[in-house]
C-alpha cells in the first residue's frame, strides 16, 4: 500500500471515531482510536473550531498527523468570543478586535496566507474583518488599511522580511 493522506475538518480537541473520521481511516487498516487521541492532543489549542487535518498513512500502517491553522474568521470569532459575523455587514457591528489581536491572527494564518509580509498578513485579516462586521480599534477595517498605507499605524516586520 503506497503512502496515502486524508484530509479532513475537525472540530479542535473533540475529534470522534465517527464521521468523517472514522469512514476515512477505517479501511486503512489503522487503529482508529489512536489516530483520534492524537488528533485531540495537536488540536486541543483550538478547541471547539473547526480545524483541517492532514493524516498521512504511511506502508508500514503508522501515521503522521498535520494540523493545519482554522479559518481567519474562525480565529475572530474566537477572539471576540462570538458565534458568528454580522448579518448585513455594512450595518451591523459584532464586535470590536485591538491591532494586538488582529496581529496575532495574521502570524498564526500566515504560513497559509499568500502575504510575503506581516503587514500584507495584516491587511487580509482585517479584510476578513469587514466581511464580518468586525471593527478595529472602533474604527471601520478598511480605515484602519488606509491608515497602515499612510503609515500612520506601524505594523512590526518580522525577522527575515524586508
Amino acid at each position: 500500500m503506497p503512502v496515502q493522506v486524508v484530509e479532513v475538518l475537525v472540530t479542535g480537541g473533540k475529534a470522534t471515531p465517527g464521521p468523517p473520521l472514522g469512514p476515512a481511516i477505517g479501511p486503512l487498516g489503522l487503529n482508529v482510536k489512536q489516530v483520534v487521541d492524537e488528533i485531540n492532543k495537536k488540536t486541543k489549542d483550538f478547541e471547539g473550531l473547526a480545524v483541517p487535518v492532514k493524516i498521512i498513512v504511511k506502508e508500514d500502517r503508522s501515521f503522521e498527523i498535520e494540523v493545519g491553522v482554522p479559518p481567519v474568521s474562525a480565529l475572530v470569532k474566537r477572539e471576540l468570543g462570538i458565534e458568528k459575523g454580522a448579518h448585513k455587514p455594512k450595518h451591523e457591528t459584532v464586535g470590536n478586535l485591538t491591532m494586538e489581536q488582529v496581529i496575532k491572527i495574521a502570524k498564526m494564518k500566515r504560513k497559509q496566507m499568500l502575504a510575503y509580509t506581516l503587514k500584507s498578513a495584516v491587511k487580509e485579516v482585517l479584510g476578513t474583518c469587514v466581511s464580518m462586521g468586525v471593527t478595529v480599534e472602533g474604527k471601520h477595517p478598511k480605515e484602519v488599511i488606509r491608515e497602515i498605507e499612510e503609515g500612520k499605524i506601524e505594523i512590526p516586520e518580522e525577522e527575515g522580511e524586508e
